[in-house]
């Protein structure tokens, strides 16, 4: 009899249980999560400005609805360069832009970004994921209470505007340039000077002298900004930015805040962006180019090779000191070197290789 009266009470109490819990999952199933995020680009800018878009609505959508983020463009909540701290002070919930804007918070914040001569877009994608890279920019980014995540990545830009030709490194001197992170870094030492500005002020800029030569991202944005029409030279390659890898940045406590599901839902629709932003790139640009050169008139040029060559001694140069900053710094730099010694072992025998074979004639 006591056996049977305490299993019944037993069953009784798991019913509640589980009732309890029935409960509290249907209670987060109607939960609505109303999140703002910020971004470092123009509103609505093509390719940057609408990957932001896309990830708001992409997570809407997965979510059936239970999470609704509020995108706002540079300046129209925080001004382009304030993303990082409105996001670590949970201003606002969420920010898009990329990691070298605050090499101010860590130098290595830049190795998460691009690297002169450095990782691919395809490369970089494979560090994040099936190396260190994630791993790594998650520990920078805690103390300041942020999570990290790739959220886009441009490929290999152009090499930027110029108002006079770029026939040695001496032409580099004196020159006032738009261009930030270490390819900034590699300017300054060549004895120019190196300026930080947001997208949205760069046609003016240029425009009125205020800045000598200026590099955005490729075709199809600088299509976009009309930069066509204040500077003369368009010069390629981009060996500052390689494959610029884009970053949403996500507030700790708010994501942790939200059922398990829905954290998975933020992060994945980050690496669903991630990959549509470079295949958008890539199918974009070569139509923008086309425009540029056959509407416009542009007038395109490479990079002598003499130039290129020392640039990516400068570059070598300026990124060993920068792993001798902090130990951090240097952690980060010696899993990023051994990752693009491999990745550059294979990437030779492969799509290099190939791509030469391609363009035999």
């Amino acid at each position: 009899m006591q056996r049977r009266d305490f299993i019944k009470k037993a069953g009784g109490a798991s019913l509640a249980v589980g009732a309890g819990l029935a409960g509290a999952g249907a209670a987060d199933a109607k939960t609505q999560y109303k999140w703002k995020m910020v971004t470092t680009w123009p509103k609505n800018f093509p390719g940057l400005g609408t990957a932001a878009n896309k990830l708001a609505a992409l997570i809407g959508e997965m979510s059936g609805g239970r999470m609704r983020i509020k995108v706002y463009g540079a300046k129209e909540l925080v001004p382009a360069f304030e993303t990082f701290d409105a996001v670590s002070r949970g201003t606002v919930e969420m920010g898009h832009g990329s990691a070298y804007y605050w090499k101010g918070k860590s130098e290595a914040a830049q190795f998460f970004s691009t690297v002169p001569f450095g990782l691919t877009a395809q490369e970089m994608n494979a560090w994040m994921y099936f190396g260190d890279g994630l791993k790594l920019w998650t520990e920078l980014y805690d103390p300041f209470g942020l999570v990290p995540a790739p959220a886009g990545n441009t490929g290999v830009q152009m090499g930027g505007w110029f108002n006079k030709e770029i026939n040695s490194l001496a032409d580099m001197k004196g020159l006032k340039m738009r261009i930030p992170g270490l390819g900034g870094e590699v300017l300054s030492r060549l004895g120019g000077t190196p300026v930080n500005l947001p997208g949205g002020e760069l046609f003016t800029s240029l425009q009125s002298g205020a800045i000598d030569a200026t590099e955005w991202v490729g075709p199809y944005n600088d299509l976009a900004f009309g930069l066509y029409k204040a500077a003369k030279y368009y010069y390629y390659p981009g060996f500052h930015e390689p494959g610029t890898t884009l970053e949403a940045i996500i507030n700790k406590k708010a994501l942790h805040a939200l059922p398990k599901d829905l954290q998975s839902i933020v992060l994945n629709a980050c690496r669903v962006v991630n990959q549509d932003l470079l295949s958008e790139y890539t199918a974009r640009n070569p139509a923008a180019l086309d425009t540029l050169l056959n509407k416009h008139k542009v007038n395109m040029r490479i990079y002598p090779e003499d130039v290129l060559k020392q640039l990516r001694k400068v570059s070598e140069e300026v990124v060993a000191d920068l792993a001798n900053k902090d130990a951090f710094t240097k952690k980060t730099y010696a899993s990023y070197a051994k990752f693009y010694n491999q990745a550059r072992r294979w990437s030779d025998i492969s799509q290099l290789a190939f791509l030469q074979a391609r363009n035999l004639s």
